[in-house]
């Protein structure tokens, strides 16, 4: 059976993040539901890029998937402010779900308090954020069932290692291989 994650979107996001992302795991097998946290299933990021997701919030909220990954972006706030999310995300780690978070977005899982020992990574000066978390710095990192980036730059190393936690190592590597891609050096 095919693996399944949400990717939410919010006004703000880093687009690089969200969509290497989105493309990676689809590449690996993945079946990917970009969900909107707005109103509108047409989703504006950081840099004026507009987004169309596949679903809106209410569309998938008792749906159920193997992760959650949430792209950072200057509109991460949004993430704790949404009326629903946060509970919905700790409910999801109370059922075992892949959590996932990069840039700024792991400081959504230390205020959640799903970091507390956790290794976790994240965009610099958002450290203290991580509440709970050993911070490493890392280009990417996994601690159980939480994978965190550090930023846009990464988003490959990321990507990857959400996908290998997914789908397996061979299935990352396969499609690292069919990209070129080199990791990323911190």
């Amino acid at each position: 059976m095919a693996k399944t994650a949400v990717l939410f979107l919010t006004t703000g996001f880093e687009e690089a993040e969200a969509l290497v992302t989105v493309d990676v795991l689809r590449r690996g097998g993945v079946s990917v539901t970009t969900a909107s946290l707005t109103n509108e299933i047409i989703v504006t990021g950081s840099h004026d890029i507009a987004v169309k997701a596949d679903a809106l919030f209410e569309d998938i909220k008792n749906a159920a998937f193997d992760a959650v990954v949430l792209p950072g972006g200057p509109g991460t706030g949004r993430y704790m402010e949404h009326q629903h999310l946060p509970a919905y995300i700790k409910k999801a780690a109370g059922e075992n779900v892949l959590l996932a978070a990069i840039c700024a977005a792991p400081s959504v899982l230390g205020g959640l308090g799903l970091l507390n020992g956790k290794r976790a990574t994240c965009f610099p000066g958002y450290e203290a954020k991580l509440t709970g978390a050993v911070v490493t710095g890392a280009a990417a990192e996994e601690d159980g069932r939480v994978i965190t980036g550090k930023s846009a730059g990464c988003v490959f190393d990321f990507a990857l290692c959400v996908l290998a936690y997914l789908q397996g190592k061979e299935t990352s590597e396969s499609v690292k291989s069919a990209m070129y891609y080199k990791t990323a050096a911190v």
